[in-house]
């Protein structure tokens, strides 16, 4: 079967006296029919080029669920007198929840059950569950299109009655005042899908007399609506990739107005919990580039007030914080690695937990109680199934709540080896990368290498276990996640130097990773693959352009790959929020920086690896057109032979397939791409 060609429908874009000339332009109207059929037919091809792999993405998909405890529940937490479990039952998509009152021998209650709420929907995503204080009411969001736009409604927990009031294009999250009847909620732009008013709504009334209660008019914000876990205030946040700002208001006179914490300071950012009669904010204040915790008294909020808890440090990025009765727990990040901080609020006690491995991801897991002396944490590692853990902060005893179980039989964690390594790149800064493979696997240039990154928004991607992973390690893969700038794994600075001006930093970083595992014998060219998904997939569509010769393969999923056109369209969501990620292409000089690396603007006549594109129509985050477009200019200009595969999931976006197996086999059609490069389809 030939691949499909896209039609050429030259559309001029003109900006800044520069003309850009863009053949699949068209492609960006999903109203279109001929858009639909490119699409299917690219949908065709990929399943006419990949029929040969069928049976294997079948068989490995039921090799992963086989190690999958299908039963499965979450480690029960309390919260108001209830313990909440989430669990799954055997041969079922989505997770049921429930509760049980003040003890685990309680009848079982449950809130929902989302394997029947899913039945006749293609997409199914229940999300911010949010109990009200006298446990009789969950406020709800439901989305069935993948489009992260949220109806909530409100279902009585006394009567099982869910209520008629539906309230439309919302996050879905939602927090109740404590008069049981008040909910705040946050409301999306139908256009652009920001997250732009903050409604309240009062139990019984029909929701189109739900009160605007704030309006974020900057565009290039977005905010949200919590309760902090004194339950003594709601709180409204305003948020930009640079710059935030809170609203506070007693929750118990939720008709009154929300007051300004600290007014919006261009490059100033805080956020806010509540103990006792203060109010404790982590803040990159003064210069505070790693970020610093400050107090202030609940009468005197703004900044002039704030005093020093626990100072910048310039080698540790201060993440966030948990306020117990008796303790403050301080997550920090030092040379990569996480560390979590206890101490007592009276002085008598400041310490850390003990953490000994080479590379891990530790986090503090849900804490919800306040009265407690207990820390809820996890731990898991390349290597090492993730584990709860519950920490008694008083006597430094731990109780291993749950294990994450690898079903099969077949799997020992001391069979791995995983480590740290650190590439030299171009300018001379120290690149770090966290790999795993099986004991055995050959270190001769001859073993294939997957290497995955991020690389934005200040996001790290931690070395975590995945037991799917085994399907590629059992055959001989070595997996990798390059560290590189653009993300937070080394502190705020790693970040700030991976973003605007110096994104080129976070492709030039993963080419130079990958030239050191192969100079260091872990792979070579023609067993290098990479991977990446959303600005993820940007690095992909950068590399591949600025070094194809160093990989055999390449995923790119949900790729953000048409930069200088979505950033200059404010009506797509999200663009306006991301001018402080990327720049504003509306000025010349971003615009020209932009462009220069933009991987839908450098495509050229050259060879490029194979590669497998990924995206979904309903895309909120990056529009379905992006990976359309580029892969079609791609099929005209590459002068290879290699596979070039686009698949569109028709019925999902962003995230992809809703149900934890539908989500498995989007994996194992991922994995097999890989394997049959490799010669493993067995």
């Amino acid at each position: 079967m030939k691949a499909p060609l896209a039609k050429k429908n030259p559309t001029q874009l003109e900006k800044h006296g520069d003309i850009r000339q863009d053949d699949y332009f068209w492609l960006n109207d999903r109203e279109n029919p001929d858009v639909t059929n490119y699409l299917n037919q690219e949908n065709e091809y990929y399943d006419c080029m990949t029929a040969h792999t069928k049976d294997f993405q079948k068989s490995l998909f039921e090799e992963m669920k086989a190690r999958i405890k299908e039963d499965d529940e979450s480690v029960p937490y309390k919260y108001n007198g209830y313990w909440y479990i989430t669990r799954f039952e055997v041969g079922k998509d989505y997770p049921i929840f429930t509760r049980k009152k003040e003890t685990l021998e309680a009848e079982e209650e449950i809130l929902f059950d989302c394997n029947k709420m899913a039945k006749g929907h293609s997409y199914f995503k229940l999300g911010g569950l949010n109990i009200s204080p006298d446990n009789n009411l969950v406020a709800f969001g439901v989305d069935t299109v993948s489009r992260r736009k949220y109806t909530i409604q409100i279902k009585n927990l006394k009567t099982g009655e869910i209520y008629p009031e539906k309230i439309e294009t919302t996050t879905g999250g939602s927090t109740w005042a404590n008069d049981n009847k008040t909910l705040f909620y946050t409301r999306k732009d139908e256009k652009t899908l920001r997250a732009d008013r903050i409604f309240k709504h009062k139990l019984g009334e029909d929701a189109v007399k739900d009160v605007v209660v704030y309006r974020e008019a900057d565009d290039t914000f977005g905010t949200f609506v919590y309760k902090t876990k004194s339950k003594k205030y709601l709180v409204i946040g305003s948020y930009s990739t640079l710059t935030s700002e809170y609203r506070i208001l007693n929750a118990d006179n939720p008709d009154n107005n929300f007051e300004v914490f600290q007014s919006r300071e261009r490059g100033l950012e805080y956020n806010i919990s509540h103990f006792e009669n203060h109010f404790y904010i982590v803040t990159n204040k003064d210069e505070a580039t790693n970020f610093k915790l400050m107090k202030a008294s609940e009468a005197k909020t703004s900044k002039e007030n704030w005093v020093e808890v626990i100072p910048h440090r310039k080698d540790v990025l201060l993440e966030d914080i948990e306020i117990f009765k008796e303790y403050l727990v301080v997550s920090e990040r030092s040379n990569g690695l996480n560390r979590i901080r206890i101490k007592r609020w009276d002085g008598d006690d400041d310490y850390y937990l003990p953490f000994d491995n080479e590379t891990y991801f530790a986090y503090t897991s849900t804490n919800v109680d306040f009265d407690t002396e207990v820390l809820r944490y996890g731990y898991t590692s390349l290597t090492t199934p993730s584990s709860i853990v519950d920490f008694n902060m008083n006597t430094r005893e731990k109780t291993v709540m749950k294990e994450q179980q690898v079903l099969g039989g077949d799997f020992d964690k001391a069979h791995y080896t995983s480590k740290r390594l650190w590439a030299t790149a171009a300018d001379g800064t120290k690149i770090p990368i966290s790999l795993v493979y099986k004991k055995g696997v050959l270190l001769d240039g001859s073993s294939p290498l997957l290497l995955y990154a991020y690389g934005s928004y200040g996001s790290t991607i931690d070395p975590y276990f995945s037991s799917t992973r085994l399907s590629l390690l059992d055959r001989g893969f070595i997996y990798a996640i390059a560290h590189v700038r653009g993300g937070q794994y080394l502190g705020r600075p790693w970040y700030e130097n991976g973003k605007l001006l110096n994104k080129k930093n976070t492709f030039s970083d993963f080419i130079d990773c990958s030239k050191y595992l192969i100079q260091e014998k872990y792979t070579s060219p023609e067993h290098l693959y990479a991977m990446g998904g959303s600005a993820g997939g940007l690095l992909m569509g950068a590399v591949v352009n600025m070094a194809p010769e160093l990989y055999n393969g390449v995923i790119a999923a949900v790729p953000f790959v048409d930069v200088v056109s979505t950033m200059l369209d404010d009506s797509i969501p999200l663009t306006t929020g991301e001018y402080d990620e990327w720049g504003n292409p509306n000025d010349k000089e971003f615009y020209k920086y932009i462009k220069s690396y933009s991987p839908y603007d450098n495509v050229k006549a050259q060879k490029y690896p194979n590669m497998l594109v990924t995206t979904g129509l309903h895309d909120s985050q990056v529009q379905y057109w992006e990976p359309a477009k580029w892969v079609a200019k791609l099929r005209t200009l590459k002068t290879d032979s290699n596979k070039l595969l686009l698949h569109i999931n028709m019925e999902a976006g962003h995230g992809g397939a809703s149900g934890r197996f539908e989500a498995l086999k989007e994996t194992a059609e991922d994995y097999s791409f890989l394997l049959d490069l490799e010669g493993l389809v067995k």
